[in-house]
C-alpha cells in the first residue's frame, strides 16, 4: 500500500458507519489486462475500498505452475498427471442433482475413483447414473503445502450463496469457462421467499410466484461474467452469487478478510446471532444458559461464535503488531531498495489494519451479547488488546 491509497482508505473508513458493502449501479465489470502497470494499491483503492468485482485476465496466471501442469496442450484437464500427484488423497465431492437444506450433499471419495467417475462421465456425454459430481473445497494446501485449492466439473452449479463470513474471495479457472451471476449487497433482500430463505437457484421459474417471492419483481437483474481460462474474478465482500461450469473446468479458489472488510464481518455475525435469538427466542426465560445456547447454534450454522471472533482479531492484531515491530531501522528504510519498498508497504497497510482492526474490536467490546459471556479465558482481555493495539498505532504514525 502507498501512501495515498493509504491517505484515500483512511478517509474512507474515518467512521465506522463506512462499513457499508458499497454500492453497484452501472453493470459493468472492469476486465484488467495491464499486468505490467496495475500494482496492488490500484486494486485495493479501485476495488477492496469500494467493494467492487472485477476480472483478471489469463496474463496475470501465466506463470502459474498449474497452467503449466494440470492441463494439457488442447486446454483439458490433464488427468494423468493429476492422478499422479494426488491420486490418492480422499477428497470432497457434492451431487449437483441432489438438494438438501438448500444445498449439495457430500461425500469423500478417493480423488483416483473421482477421476475414473469423471472420464467416464466424459465418455458418456455427461451423464451419469451417480448424478453430476463436483469436487468442491478441496483444501489442497492443508495436504500438499501448495496455496492451490481446486474445484471441478462441467455442467455442475453452485448455489445461490456469499462467501464464508463475507470473506473477499478470487476464482482462477486454470481451465475450462464459468459463468457468474452476481448480486450486489442488498439485493439478497429481494430474492427471499415468504420465510426469509433465499432460493437455491436464482434462475428457477419459481421465483415469479409473487404469493411465494413476493419482492422478487424488485430486484435488479444480476451481473453476468463469463470466465475464460485462466482468467481470475474477485468476488467482493457480501456479494451473493451463483456459479456454472461451463466446460471440464478446474479452478482455484481463495478467501480472505483484511481492514477493508473486516468491519462487514462482524455485521454479519451479529445479523446471523440475531437470527437464532428470534428462532429460540421462546426459550429464553426458561433456558438459563439462553445466550450460551444462542452462540452454540450460531457457531454451528455460520463456523464461529463471539468469543473465536475476538481470538481471529487477536491473530490479526498480532500479526500486524509484529510487522510495524520487526520493521526496518531508519538508515535501513532510508536506502532505496526493494527491500525497503517492501517494508513501507507492509507497514502502511499493518497501520490501516490495525485502525479497522480498533474500531471493529470496540464494536465488539461493547456489545451486550459479548459482554454477557465469560470472558476470563480470554488473553490478552478485550481492554488490554485495545490498549495494546491503540499504543502500536501511535508509535507507527510518529
Amino acid at each position: 500500500m502507498d501512501r495515498a491509497t493509504f491517505a484515500c482508505s483512511t478517509a474512507f473508513f474515518r467512521d465506522y458507519s463506512s462499513s457499508a458493502q458499497g454500492t453497484f449501479s452501472t453493470g459493468h465489470v472492469d476486465f484488467i489486462d495491464k499486468i505490467e502497470s496495475f500494482t496492488y494499491s490500484d486494486f485495493f483503492r479501485d476495488y477492496l475500498i469500494p467493494n467492487q468485482p472485477c476480472v483478471f485476465s489469463e496474463k496475470f496466471t501465466d506463470g502459474w505452475g498449474s497452467r503449466r501442469n494440470w492441463v494439457t496442450w488442447g486446454g483439458k484437464p490433464d488427468f494423468d498427471h493429476l492422478l499422479q500427484e494426488f491420486g490418492e488423497a480422499i477428497v470432497p465431492v457434492a451431487n449437483c442433482d441432489v438438494k438438501e437444506y438448500n444445498s449439495n450433499p457430500k461425500e469423500q471419495l478417493p480423488f483416483k475413483e473421482y477421476i475414473s467417475y469423471w472420464k467416464e462421465y466424459i465418455k458418456n456425454g455427461y451423464r451419469s447414473s451417480r448424478g453430476c459430481l463436483y469436487l468442491k473445497d478441496w483444501h489442497l494446501s492443508r495436504y500438499f503445502c501448495t496455496a492451490e485449492s481446486p474445484e471441478y466439473f462441467l455442467q455442475s452449479l453452485t448455489p445461490f450463496h456469499a462467501d464464508v463470513f463475507r470473506s473477499y474471495s478470487w476464482s482462477a479457472n486454470i481451465c475450462g469457462r464459468k459463468k457468474w451471476l452476481l448480486y450486489p449487497p442488498g439485493q439478497e433482500d429481494y430474492l427471499k421467499d415468504c420465510h426469509g430463505n433465499l432460493p437455491f437457484d436464482v434462475t428457477a421459474p419459481g421465483l415469479q410466484d409473487r404469493s411465494v417471492y413476493p419482492r422478487y419483481n424488485q430486484s435488479q437483474p444480476p451481473v453476468e461474467i463469463v470466465q475464460e481460462a485462466g482468467e481470475i474474478v474477485f468476488i467482493p465482500s457480501g456479494w451473493h452469487h451463483q456459479v456454472y461450469n461451463l466446460e471440464d473446468t478446474i479452478s482455484i479458489n481463495h478467501n480472505w478478510v483484511n481492514g477493508c472488510n473486516v468491519a462487514i464481518m462482524w455485521c454479519f455475525l451479529q445479523d446471523e446471532l440475531a437470527a437464532v435469538q428470534r428462532e429460540i427466542n421462546e426459550w429464553k426465560d426458561p433456558m438459563d444458559d439462553w445466550h450460551l445456547q444462542c452462540q452454540l447454534i450460531m457457531k454451528s450454522c455460520t463456523g464461529i461464535d463471539y468469543k473465536e471472533f475476538y481470538n481471529f482479531l487477536k491473530v490479526i492484531a498480532e500479526n500486524r503488531i509484529s510487522i510495524l515491530e520487526n520493521g526496518l531501522d531508519d538508515e535501513a528504510s532510508a536506502k532505496n531498495t526493494p527491500k525497503a519498498a517492501i517494508s513501507t508497504l507492509g507497514m502502511l497497510h499493518a497501520v490501516f489494519d490495525l485502525k479497522r482492526t480498533v474500531k471493529v474490536l470496540t464494536s465488539l467490546s461493547a456489545n451486550e451479547d459479548f459482554k454477557k459471556l465469560d470472558l476470563t479465558s480470554l488473553s490478552p482481555p478485550p481492554e488490554a488488546l485495545l490498549h495494546h493495539l491503540k499504543a502500536a498505532i501511535d508509535t507507527a504514525l510518529l
